[in-house]
Order: C-alpha cells, then sequence, then structure tokens
C-alpha cells in the first residue's frame, strides 16, 4: 500500500502531474514494477485505484467498479506527459505561415532617387527591409513542425492522466437509449443528477455515442463527448471531470492495463502503411 499526489481538480493547469503540491489522498496501488531488471527503476507499473462509483441514469449508485492501468513511476509521471502533451499540440501546428523578403516582393527595381548630390542618405530599393512595404528580415516560412514520440510512450501519459483523475471520475451506467429526442435540457438534468456542474469542464469516453446524446450534448460548451478513437490526451488534462461508461472502464483496462502487449496503434496507420510498401518494394526485388 501507497500513497500518491492526487488533484483536487483534473484542470490542464492544477492536475497533480503538473503542480508541486504536498496533499495527498489514498488510492489502493498495487505496486508491480514493469521491468525485468529489478535493479533498475521501473519503466512503469500497475496503479488499482480505489473503486469508482457507478451511477444510474437517475443518479443512484448501483455499483463500483476500478481502474488497472499501467502509470509512469511518480519520479518520471510529470515528464512523461509533458512530453505527450508537447507532442500533441505541436502536431497541431499547420506551419503554413510565411512572410516574403526583400527578394519577393514586387517592385523595388528603380533607385528611388540618385546616389550622389541629393544630401540624403543613399538608397538602392524601395522594398528594403527597413522601409513600409519592404520585405520581412527572418520572418517565418513554411515548415514541418511535426515531432516523434513512441507510441508506448503516448500510451502511457494518456493512463497517466487518467489515473491522475480517478477523485474526480465518475462511472454511468450506458445512457444511450435514455433520450427519446434530443434535448439540451434533459443532458443538463442528467448532469445535475449525476453530481456534476454543468459550467465545470466535463470529459465524456463512451464506446458509442447515439444521435440523440450527440445532438443534446452539442451546445452544451463545456462538455466534451469522446470515444476511443478520439480519446487524446489534452481533453483529459483540460477537463474538471471524467465520466466513464462500464464500457470505457473495459475499454480502458484492456487498452491501457499492465497486461496490454500490442504495438499498433489507429493513430500509426501511415507507419504501418510504409512497413507495407517496405514489403512489398523487398519482395518485388
Amino acid at each position: 500500500m501507497a500513497s500518491s499526489a492526487a488533484p483536487t481538480s483534473l484542470s490542464f493547469f492544477s492536475s497533480s502531474i503538473f503542480s508541486s503540491s504536498t496533499q495527498t489522498h489514498k488510492f489502493l496501488f498495487a505496486f508491480k514494477p514493469n521491468s525485468p531488471y529489478t535493479s533498475l527503476k521501473p519503466l512503469s507499473i500497475s496503479c488499482q485505484l480505489a473503486p469508482l462509483p457507478v451511477l444510474s441514469f437517475t443518479g443512484e449508485k448501483i455499483g463500483e467498479t476500478h481502474l488497472d492501468l499501467k502509470v509512469a513511476p511518480p519520479e518520471t509521471a510529470r515528464a512523461v506527459v509533458h512530453r505527450a502533451i508537447v507532442t500533441d499540440l505541436q502536431n497541431k501546428r499547420q506551419g503554413t505561415a510565411s512572410t516574403l523578403t526583400r527578394a519577393e516582393v514586387s517592385g523595388g527595381g528603380r533607385k528611388p532617387y540618385p546616389q550622389k548630390k541629393t544630401g540624403r542618405a543613399r538608397r538602392g530599393s524601395n522594398r528594403t527591409p527597413l522601409r513600409p512595404g519592404g520585405g520581412v528580415i527572418f520572418g517565418p516560412k513554411p515548415r514541418d513542425w511535426s515531432i516523434k514520440i513512441n507510441r508506448k510512450e503516448k500510451r502511457l501519459a494518456i493512463s497517466t492522466a487518467v489515473s491522475s483523475a480517478a477523485l474526480n471520475t465518475i462511472v454511468v451506467e450506458d445512457f444511450g437509449d435514455k433520450f427519446e429526442k434530443p434535448k439540451t435540457k434533459e443532458f443538463i438534468e442528467a448532469l445535475k443528477r449525476w453530481g456534476l456542474d454543468p459550467k465545470q469542464k466535463s470529459m465524456f469516453l463512451m464506446t458509442e455515442v447515439s444521435d440523440n446524446v450527440r445532438l443534446s450534448s452539442r451546445n452544451i460548451g463545456t462538455l466534451k463527448l469522446l470515444t476511443p478513437r478520439t480519446l487524446n490526451l489534452y481533453d483529459v488534462l483540460n477537463a474538471d471531470n471524467l465520466v466513464l461508461t462500464p464500457a470505457a472502464v473495459d475499454y480502458l483496462n484492456e487498452r491501457y492495463g499492465i497486461a496490454f502487449e500490442g504495438d499498433t496503434d489507429d493513430e500509426d496507420g501511415e507507419e504501418e502503411k510504409g512497413t507495407d510498401i517496405d514489403e512489398n518494394a523487398e519482395s518485388a526485388a
């Protein structure tokens, strides 16, 4: 049994991963080093959190469940999550900003005035960077901002962030069939029954999102509905509350648990296609 710092909020800036608060909360941690070398520091540990309450659609507690995820050790958790979030944000940059140098700006072919006998400083072009309308010195040019991160490291960062949100996590039974028609008011009432403030940022992780649920929640600006395919680190850290369905809990335990040994991700399809191309080239040769 060990204790670990946990946040009072899952916000990006107040998460325990990014703060040095000494406040501690009790969790049920099963420490299992994920490394064959016992003399070295473990690369990851299995973290079994305290039971999470399972609520019905009416807000009543109908059971308990738990998350058993692979998380980074406390001394490296901050660095792992920081590297992953920087990678995600930087890879979103389009890199299309572009400015014109003095060689690319139109005009400036004629000398503005004679070199001598004017009493003014010599001037060779109106498009010099020193004059309005001229070129830009060392301005941005189109570039590729993308950086790479190991798949296992990215997966570990997501599971570590989800584990840090245990105090602000609830499990709600599947409510996809509870909305007969799109109604934002009914969704807000459901949030209140689950003990959630509609003014706080909440992230829902569901394996399937019905049309009525999606239409009922799209006008709530503080709400995010994610599926396993759209699950990302930024939305996890940026939320104040995390809401899961039983199917989502099973997915997290299976996909980010200690027993997962797969190496392929949906977001790594390009790498897999590149491998297939290389194999085809070798066979053709």
